[in-house]
């Protein structure tokens, strides 16, 4: 078994202040932290996923601007592997797949933000790709959404979110857990 982590998205504009706030962005940035703090105790390969917006309308992860950088509680350092996107599907026209396989990764540990988009995304590529996937729960963080006037607590759409992606396509677990294992 080679594994890597995958941090997906992990960037200013999720937290307090930025131009899309997440709520638990913080305490999922330290969860992913504690995460990460393994990986580099274990010289463990470690991946940032970082998203740039090339859309016309973006309003956020704008090129070169404080809220698209990578955020503080996470900050990579020489040696770990930074990816740009510019959809939600990390894998989607970056080189994140080739990576893996010149690595010869077989099991991705995998936090970070939107749980409901790119997490999302990401995990159900990653399994189609057939890596085996282990998703930190409490190093993820979402937001409300609304759908036809009705709103859905961002902790809803989290737990939906979890909740699907939990058996088939990764095995979801907190990072006291993961931790532990």
């Amino acid at each position: 078994m080679n594994i890597a982590l995958l941090i997906v998205d992990i960037q200013n504009d999720y937290f307090e202040g930025g131009r899309m706030t997440l709520e638990g962005a913080l305490q999922a940035s330290l969860n992913a932290k504690k995460i990460l703090d393994e990986f580099r105790k274990k010289d463990f390969p470690v991946i940032y996923i970082r998203h740039i917006a090339t859309r016309a309308d973006a309003t956020f992860f704008l090129p070169e601007t404080k809220g698209s950088e990578i955020h503080e509680n996470v900050d990579p350092i020489e040696n770990e592997k930074i990816i740009i996107k510019h959809f939600p599907n990390s894998f989607r026209e970056t080189e994140l797949l080739d990576y893996l396989l010149n690595k010869e990764i077989s099991d991705l540990v995998i936090c970070g933000m939107m749980t409901h988009m790119c997490v999302d995304a990401t995990v159900r590529a990653a399994k189609d790709f057939g890596f085996n996937c282990a998703l930190i729960s409490d190093a993820c963080a979402t937001k409300q959404l609304e759908i036809k006037g009705k709103v859905v607590k961002a902790n809803d759409v989290h737990n939906a979110f979890l909740s699907a992606l939990n058996g088939f396509y990764a095995k979801v677990i907190k990072t006291k857990e993961f931790i532990l294992l």
